[in-house]
């Protein structure tokens, strides 16, 4: 019986892991669950799963939780903050983290997961391009194992051999939509509005994510990503249009031959990849059908529509100053994007100013990212009341 911690219990990636949890109540017990502000949902998820161990941020919630949870099961202990977080990442009765948490506030569970050599379930990005090297330092130091959950990163894992996976590796190739704005005309780019930026040409996403597939700077993250997932350089990096969104990811190796993973647009398919692993579990996503495939198209992305793409390779080369600059900076863009108070290509034009501007210092603990990340968006909020 495996014990499980979900960080993030109440977002997406939290509930497409509890309904694979559910799914098999033999191999799988729920340990904690943490959630930032939607109690409610919380108290449904206490009730159905029972864990020992629930993490709210702070004692309001704490209270509100107690308030709503008076009937049923109650869990044993109730943890708030970082502080619960970090603590739970280290218990002795949790064996797997799921890391859900978005953004910076994820960053300091993971590391603590790592360090306490957990089997660790990745979706939180920023682990990987703000503190990529100081994370998988601590991965290997401590015996952690670390599978992606995003569903790119999984298909490379699959498609890669377990022994020796970078021994005949040429690349690997990262697919990407190209999002709504993939034959917009390129001059009109800067009239976009956000409520088009949000419409998704496959998918129904949050705006902030959505935002990120039309400037191709989420594919850019990713990049960042796999060099440290893989410990690849960035040469080794490419990344392909394909509209279809049908193949999530491919390898290619030295001899020409081309591993791709095809599957639906669910995310219960990778997440259930990587909760069995080393072994394939069932889940309730539908399968995917080749008699309805009708055709697979690729492209070169243009870094003159996708800019941000560019930006991203570039960072990457810098180091992981650059692409925490490169993430807040966006972060910050994106926000003032979506209230209408910049262009939809004042994005790539504030992260580039940030990155030409600020100089990284040495970043040599989770505590220095952190600092440095919040001194560069008070930096681009600063710099976007120009604008």
């Amino acid at each position: 019986m495996q014990s499980i911690v979900v960080f993030g219990a109440t977002g997406s990636i939290g509930d497409s892991t509890l309904d694979i949890i559910a799914c098999h109540p033999e191999r799988y017990q729920v340990y904690a669950l943490s959630a930032f502000s939607r109690m409610e949902k919380l108290v449904a998820l206490t009730q159905k799963f029972q864990p020992k161990v629930v993490i709210v941020p702070d004692e309001a919630r704490r209270e509100q939780f107690l308030t709503l949870n008076k009937e049923g099961f109650q869990p044993a202990e109730i943890r708030l903050g970082q502080e619960g977080l970090c603590e739970t990442a280290r218990d002795s009765q949790a064996d797997t983290i799921v890391c859900a948490i978005v953004g910076a506030a994820g960053l300091p569970s993971a590391y603590a997961a790592a360090k306490a050599g957990k089997r660790i379930l990745l979706a939180n990005k920023e682990v990987l391009v703000t503190a990529g090297s100081l994370f998988m330092q601590a991965v290997g130091q401590y015996g952690a194992t670390l599978l992606p959950l995003d569903s790119e990163h999984n298909a490379i894992f699959q498609c890669l051999p377990k022994h020796n996976p970078k021994q005949h590796l040429q690349k690997v190739i990262i697919t990407a939509s190209g999002g709504p704005f993939r034959e917009y005309p390129l001059e009109q780019l800067v009239e976009v509005t956000p409520e088009q930026a949000c419409k998704h040409p496959n998918w129904n996403m949050g705006r902030k994510i959505s935002v990120d597939s039309a400037t191709m700077v989420n594919k850019g993250l990713e990049v960042i990503e796999a060099k440290w997932l893989f410990d690849l350089e960035p040469a080794q990096i490419d990344v392909v249009i394909h509209p279809q969104s049908t193949i999530h990811s491919m390898v290619q190796f030295v001899d020409g031959s081309l591993l791709a993973q095809l599957g639906n647009h669910d995310m219960r398919i990778p997440i259930s990849y990587a909760l069995g692993y080393p072994e394939r579990i069932t889940h309730n996503a539908a399968h995917f059908d080749l008699a309805q495939l009708t055709c697979l198209d690729f492209s070169a992305p243009d870094f003159k529509r996708y800019p941000c793409l560019r930006l991203a390779f570039d960072a990457l080369k810098e180091g992981i100053g650059a692409c925490t600059i490169l993430n807040a900076s966006n972060e910050i863009a994106v926000a003032q994007f979506l209230t209408k108070r910049i262009k939809f290509t004042q994005i790539a034009q504030t992260i580039a100013q940030m990155l030409n501007s600020i100089v990284a210092p040495e970043l040599c603990s989770i505590d220095d990212v952190l600092a440095f990340d919040a001194e560069v968006r008070e930096r681009t909020l600063s710099l976007l009341e120009w604008f």
